[in-house]
């Protein structure tokens, strides 16, 4: 029988997670298995730094722009197709690594999510319309009065979840917070408690992340992003869908509706991500306080001695 044995591996955004699983999956006949969600989106290749044609042809690679841009992955969509590929993968005696920024998608695996039923698109989208108009700072007031849970762990502008909290209330008149207290357990978390899953978080200091994030960000532009985004922009879509909020596109966006220089739309872009990587450090430590710590980049013998303790090799087995 396959060996069924797992890699997780989150962390903050250019932290080097990429370039360690890609040589894990080298190693270990892995496939590799997207946990990003913006990475999820075929519109956006270059910004959201998903791996290029060249890294795809050295290791399988699943869950990376299988959707379209005018869509929303849910994570339990997101579960359901991860799921999937990991045994998939597991069929073929092949070592699933689960890679990603999204700490949410993670726990929905292991954790699980609550079954809540399907919204329709009516209130979904005047939830939408209603955030635009008024700000999510309103909507997140009225929430309050529907959802004081919910609404305490939100921050005013995080309209996402806000829009996602609303929605919930008004097409099924319980509290999302409800439905989630009554979860059943993620499809992974057998394996995991069976030791099956190997968990890591890359985290590496401070100051050399910030500096990754400015030089990666750099290097998008260099390879296309502002075209990238002037593609998506032409295509007309909502501005609150999850595809346009994506790290840099609102910048590049106002610039090319004349809002912002080029200069000030890529500065703002590289404070908006050393933000968002300092918001992941932190969730990460919080969230993810169990899981074993890795420098973001290994020594030979690091890498070596982590492979060693941590992981076998379906091939051996």
């Amino acid at each position: 029988m396959a060996l069924k044995q797992a890699l997780f591996i989150a962390g903050p955004t250019a932290s080097g997670k990429s370039a360690l699983s890609l040589r894990l999956a080298e190693d270990l006949s892995g496939v590799i298995i997207n946990s990003d969600s913006m990475q999820v989106y075929r519109d956006l290749r270059v910004i959201t730094a998903r791996p290029s044609e060249a890294e795809e042809a050295q290791a399988p690679h699943k869950l990376y722009g299988f959707l379209d841009g005018a869509e929303v992955c849910s994570a339990a969509l997101w579960a359901e197709r991860a799921m999937a590929e990991i045994e998939a993968a597991w069929r073929k005696g092949q070592t699933p690594i689960v890679i990603g920024g999204t700490g949410m998608y993670f726990k929905v695996l292991l954790d699980g999510i609550a079954t809540i039923p399907d919204i329709r698109d009516a209130i979904r989208q005047d939830i939408r319309n209603r955030c635009a108009a008024e700000g999510s700072e309103a909507l997140h007031a009225e929430l309050k009065h529907v959802d004081m849970k919910t609404a305490a762990r939100l921050a005013p502008g995080d309209s996402q979840r806000i829009c996602r909290a609303l929605e919930v209330w008004h097409a099924t008149g319980k509290p999302i917070s409800v439905w989630q207290a009554d979860t059943k357990p993620g499809p992974m978390q057998a394996y995991d408690e069976a030791g099956q899953v190997v968990k890591l978080v890359l985290d590496p200091p401070r100051d050399i992340l910030y500096d990754r994030c400015n030089r990666r960000f750099d290097l998008m532009m260099d390879e296309g992003a502002l075209d990238e985004v002037r593609a998506l922009l032409a295509r007309g879509l909502d501005m609150t869908l999850p595809v346009m909020r994506s790290l840099g596109v609102p910048q590049l966006v106002a610039h090319l509706e004349g809002g912002l220089s080029l200069e000030e739309a890529i500065e703002d872009a590289k404070m908006q991500t050393r933000r968002f990587a300092k918001r992941q450090l932190t969730w990460f430590r919080n969230q993810f306080g169990h899981w074993e710590r890795l420098p973001a980049q290994l020594s030979e013998s690091q890498y070596r001695y982590f492979v060693h303790k941590n992981i076998k090799n379906p091939l051996t087995e």
